[in-house]
């Protein structure tokens, strides 16, 4: 299960996500962020009590990222992958 939660401040969406990026909650995700992102414009993504990433949603991160999101965690698991998402550069 994921949990996703939209803040709005100003101009920025913010997703908090808590949970498993897995399975089918990595589309339910994509779809999340392309609303906000359509309504918004940028994007801040924070990884909070993320349980477990596979595949498909790392490589969602990825790509979230590559549009212009701004990936943030909590957690040294989630650190680590954002890390490694973001070329090495700590959010």
């Amino acid at each position: 299960m994921l949990k996703i939660t939209i803040d709005i401040e100003g101009e920025r969406a913010i997703l908090e996500l808590e949970g498993r990026i897995a399975g089918p909650w990595v589309q339910e995700l994509r779809e999340c962020w392309q609303r906000a992102a359509s309504d918004h414009g940028q994007i801040s993504v924070v990884l909070k009590h993320v349980t477990f990433i596979d595949g498909a949603g790392r490589q969602l991160l990825a790509e979230m990222r590559r549009q212009g999101a701004a990936l943030a965690a909590e957690g040294c698991m989630t650190k680590a992958i954002v890390e490694e998402i973001n070329g090495g550069e700590k959010p």
